[in-house]
């Protein structure tokens, strides 16, 4: 990772205490370098998206996150406000490490809709969408998400299945998925 990448994790870090986010966090970037290098986009814009883009759950008080995200969710207002949160809080850390603004325009406008917007922007968006999202698919993902929405192995692996098309937006990112999605079924055999 890039002494600026690290940078701003570091100062990311006290908001990602919540929701697994710093583990997930970590697995999204990873995956996004993998996309970055298959399907183009810009790393000064992906990267930073990706370390920053779950910042805002900061702000949603732990005992209702689970009503603003997964199977179950029934609060859309408050994984929005995730969202305008972490644009806002975005937008500090890149200004603390004096991020270019321009690239911080783009970044902050992707975190806005990271989660609400299921169609992309721009090729970066689409990285960061699928960033995200492929963590599902990890074991770590798998793991951490049946059991948050108290479900068997068997059903967080069928909801992973039947929405690898509508959650995916790249090549990349839906072949990975499926890569993924072969391992958690070996490891259930």
């Amino acid at each position: 990772m890039e002494q600026i990448f690290r940078n701003i994790f570091d100062l990311a870090l006290p908001f990602l205490d919540t929701r697994e986010n710093e583990e997930h966090t970590r697995i999204a970037y990873d995956f996004a370098v993998r996309l970055l290098h298959a399907e183009g986009g810009d790393p000064d814009v992906v990267l930073p998206a990706v370390i920053l883009h779950d910042v805002g759950w900061k702000s949603v008080p732990e005992d209702l996150q689970l009503t603003a995200f997964g199977p179950f969710a029934n609060d859309k207002d408050l994984n929005r406000l995730h969202e305008r949160e972490g644009a806002r809080i975005a937008g500090e850390i890149l200004e603390k490490v004096n991020y270019p603004p321009h690239l911080i325009q783009e970044i902050t406008a992707i975190i806005l809709g990271h989660d609400s917007t299921k169609e992309a922007i721009s090729v970066n968006d689409a990285i960061v969408k699928d960033s995200d999202k492929l963590w599902r698919y990890s074991k770590h993902g798998h793991d951490t998400n049946f059991k948050r929405f108290a479900m068997t192995y068997q059903q967080y692996l069928d909801r992973l299945k039947n929405n690898l098309d509508g959650w995916l937006l790249t090549a990349t990112g839906k072949s990975i998925a499926g890569e993924l999605l072969r391992s958690l079924e070996q490891a259930l055999n």
